[in-house]
């Protein structure tokens, strides 16, 4: 059998999840060896599950439709926490295999689905519900205290901080795309190019320009660089 392999990270909730890029590659190639199936192509989406607009996604169905082959996803809930978007990808006339259910069907994939978002409900309703019960008791939420203004100078700091992870999270899962260009000779302008082709967005959503593919070049050197720093000063060897 042919396969065309989708692999989703949240910017947001890579770390969270436990399930990179690496993991589901891992998963996806476990799945072919199983079958001895042939992968055709793997596209990478790096979005929020949150969000329905799927470029990588449609690419990845029209070449799988398009090949007669299989849509391998590495588990389920990298699609989406969202019933009736898993409809209407099963609806569109292209095989669905997930692998970390290989044995499912069209109906076990609506079933997980259903189960997938209502877990997302609950969730939510139950933060909803203590934070009107601490409402209710009287109790200050956010920073309206000024007692708590060292906290929130403090958080402020761990903000920006999650917020670089994230920049180092994004850059992460697109530079082995981007060398892979660049392995073919082409310019920044065309690696850009490629990327806004592939649907790919920058870490702020936006396009790529060759500028900001030369940044993301120096966001790697300098992670690196930090990383090298963070070794030593634990006294590991490098």
């Amino acid at each position: 059998m042919r396969f065309v392999a989708y692999l989703r990270v949240s910017t947001d909730r890579q770390g969270k999840s436990g399930l990179g890029l690496e993991a589901q590659r891992r998963a996806v190639q476990d799945y072919l060896t199983a079958r001895n199936g042939e992968m055709l192509a793997e596209y990478v989406e790096v979005e929020s599950g949150k969000v329905n607009e799927r470029p990588q996604l449609a690419l990845a169905m029209a070449d799988a439709k398009r090949a007669g082959a299989v849509l391998l996803i590495a588990k389920l809930d990298r699609l989406a926490r969202n019933v009736a978007f898993i409809a209407n990808l099963l609806e569109a006339g292209v095989e669905v295999a997930a692998a970390d259910l290989p044995e499912a069907n069209r109906f076990v994939l609506h079933i997980m689905a259903a189960m997938a978002e209502e877990e997302g409900r609950m969730i939510s309703a139950r933060t909803k519900a203590a934070l009107a019960a601490a409402k209710a008791r009287g109790v200050s939420l956010g920073w309206a205290m000024p007692s708590r203004r060292d906290e929130q100078r403090s958080a402020s700091r761990k903000g920006v901080q999650a917020t670089t992870r994230a920049a180092d999270t994004h850059a992460s899962n697109i530079l082995p795309m981007v060398r892979q260009i660049a392995d073919s000779g082409a310019s920044l302008h065309q690696i850009a190019a490629e990327l806004n082709r592939r649907g790919i967005n920058t870490a702020r959503g936006g396009k790529w320009y060759a500028t900001t593919v030369r940044n993301l070049m120096v966001r790697d050197a300098a992670t690196a660089l930090r990383f090298a720093e963070n070794e030593v000063a634990q006294g590991h060897t490098i």
